[in-house]
């Protein structure tokens, strides 16, 4: 009991020398601190407890971060959720073993997004969220759901074309993607991981960036056109195909893909450009397949090293390194070692770019080009051509079948002169549904439905009509394998 009052004096004299320590440090720091009269101090008379300012730039030019919520309003009910279902064939993997096992049927399910680009009820999306799909259902913002049906795909750019029996829908406007500038805000709307409508922000981080992601395959006539707008608005799976919207709410592209080590989002997504986009899907509506236009050359990027080789003044331009004898490049006089420059009024300083801009355009397009030989420019009008050195596309008119799920297309004459054919309706691109369900394979030529010849998809759409119960398919395999299929309708 006699101990308590020495106690309560020790303590309130650590307490004291603790207070006068603090005390002493505080007036150090003071003194020892550098002056900064920006710095308002919390509880300071005539200060509140946080104050946000704008971000003053050179000459006290204000920064502001523009506001989204219009361009959301507008883009959410223009941007739909795509699911897809599909039904694969397994092998079982002990077949080496064992012997071959037919395994039953898988049912695998897909989703992503698409944007609705006319009121009617026709949405572009990614080729790879369609592709090979059975069926495929759009959910659009507010709850209705509908069967859509695949009206052309472009495996070149990524993009498919769908549609829906409606009407009167919302509509996402076409921007410019030549006005998109490196450092602008954009938004990305989709449906991530199955979040319906879900808006992120970022900026543009680059330009006409190539990541190598599309497939080349000149026997199916895919010659992919890589020049992505990068930004850095947060992307994950199911997001692919939605639209990537400027301030304004303009779309000025398709988000396509995603930089990642996980699968999921860690810093960069990529869109298809939305004048890419405008012209791949209008092609798509009009033909069912892509008009695709093309110079004759073959280019590569200019680094320093080959600048030194061709004694180029610049690191500047698509080096030209060689002209197709039959192209549009050779009959505008384009010449091995010349520099392009410019397509029309926009420049091209890489690959990519040369190919985006050219992407815009059809056979028989007239455009500008902007070159420079032995450091000198020269503008060539060129009269753009297809493929095969035309001023039509060299692809075959093709038809999308809506029963089938497929494009079909009259075989070539060579084709059938190969097979030793009088006629037939080549399968040109399987996009789902029953041709697929029972075994046909992309290439395969259907010359009759019961017994009838076939000379155009004409031709099988009637026989198919008001058809009930099964028909007998007969064609031939580019390889000369003749096959008979079964199709119910």
């Amino acid at each position: 009991m006699n101990k308590q009052p020495g106690f309560f004096k020790r303590a309130i004299g650590y307490f004291g020398m603790a207070v006068a320590g603090g005390l002493l440090a505080l007036g150090l720091h003071d003194r020892l601190a550098p002056v900064n009269n920006n710095v308002q101090v919390a509880g300071e008379q005539g200060s509140s407890a946080a104050r946000f300012v704008s971000m003053s730039g050179s000459g006290a030019a204000t920064v502001s971060v523009p506001d989204f919520t219009d361009a959301a309003a507008k883009s959410i009910d223009a941007v739909v959720h795509v699911t897809t279902e599909a039904t694969v064939q397994q092998q079982n993997p002990m077949a080496f073993f064992w012997g071959y096992r037919q395994q039953a049927p898988q049912e695998v399910r897909g989703a992503g997004s698409g944007v609705i680009i006319s009121d009617d009820g026709y949405i572009v999306t990614n080729n790879h969220v369609v592709d090979n799909a059975d069926k495929i259902t759009v959910h659009l913002n507010d709850k209705r759901q509908f069967p859509a049906t695949v009206i052309g795909r472009d495996p070149s750019t990524d993009l498919a074309l769908i549609k829906i029996e409606a009407d009167k829908l919302p509509v996402l406007p076409y921007g410019n993607s030549d006005d998109v500038k490196v450092g602008q805000w954009v938004l990305a709307v989709g449906n991530p991981m199955n979040l319906t409508s879900t808006v992120t922000a970022g900026i543009v981080s680059a330009k006409a960036r190539n990541i190598n992601i599309l497939q080349y395959d000149p026997s199916k006539d895919i010659f992919p056109i890589e020049s992505f707008i990068q930004t850095d608005a947060a992307v994950n799976p199911g997001n692919s195909g939605g639209a990537l919207v400027d301030a304004s709410g303009n779309l000025v592209g398709i988000n396509s893909a995603i930089a990642s080590t996980t699968g999921a989002y860690t810093g960069y997504s990529f869109a298809i450009p939305v004048n890419i986009v405008r012209k791949v899907t209008s092609d798509l509506m009009q033909f069912g397949s892509v008009r695709r236009a093309y110079l004759g050359i073959t280019i590569s990027d200019i680094d320093q090293d080959m600048a030194k080789k061709f004694d180029l003044s610049v690191l500047k331009g698509v080096y030209v390194k060689d002209v197709t004898d039959d192209g549009a490049a050779k009959s505008a006089g384009l010449k091995s070692g010349d520099v392009i420059v410019k397509i029309g009024a926009m420049n091209v300083d890489n690959v990519p770019e040369l190919q985006e801009q050219v992407g815009k355009f059809s056979p028989g397009d007239k455009v500008t080009v902007t070159l420079m030989r032995d450091g000198k420019d020269l503008v060539k009008d060129i009269t753009l051509t297809g493929r095969a050195g035309t001023l039509a596309s060299n692809a075959a008119p093709s038809a999308t079948s809506a029963t089938l799920g497929a494009e079909l297309a009259p075989a070539k004459d060579d084709e059938l002169k190969a097979l030793k054919l009088d006629n037939g309706v080549k399968v040109v691109q399987i996009n789902g549904g029953k041709l697929r369900s029972i075994g046909i394979r992309e290439g395969f030529i259907i010359t009759k439905i019961d017994q009838k010849p076939m000379n155009n998809p004409q031709d099988i759409e009637k026989a198919l009509s008001g058809k009930q119960g099964g028909v007998l398919i007969e064609g031939v395999y580019p390889n000369g394998v003749r096959a008979y299929y079964g199709l119910g309708v």
